[in-house]
């Protein structure tokens, strides 16, 4: 994974995820089922995996809890992970407007 190339849906929910503070493995799984109102169910695996394909790719570091005894490592975006989190929003918006443009979403009831 580099800059050059597109995330996958689960390093973009990461991503987002991580927009809003740091957070460890569990915040992370519970915040993208929040996001994605529970259509994302990420497993450990697939989340740990994601997770050192990001950090590989400096997108996230991990950073240990400032909280005495906390043993959990937390993850927060780089400046390339948000660089990269900002590029790929037109993506999202333009998928969206051809769903609209498709009428595969319906249009909103004012």
């Amino acid at each position: 994974m580099n800059s050059n190339t597109n995330l996958s849906p689960t390093a973009f929910s990461i991503l987002l995820a991580l927009s809003l503070r740091p957070r460890h493995g569990y915040g992370l799984l519970s915040q993208i089922e929040e996001d994605s109102s529970g259509l994302v169910r990420l497993s450990v695996a697939t989340l740990y995996s994601t997770l050192k394909q990001l950090d590989e790719a400096n997108f996230i570091e991990g950073m240990p809890s400032e909280k005495e005894g906390d043993r959990r490592r937390y993850y927060r975006l780089t400046r390339k992970g948000w660089n990269q989190l900002a590029a790929m929003i037109p993506y999202h918006e333009h998928v969206l407007a051809l769903a609209h443009a498709r009428h595969i979403i319906p249009p909103e009831v004012p």
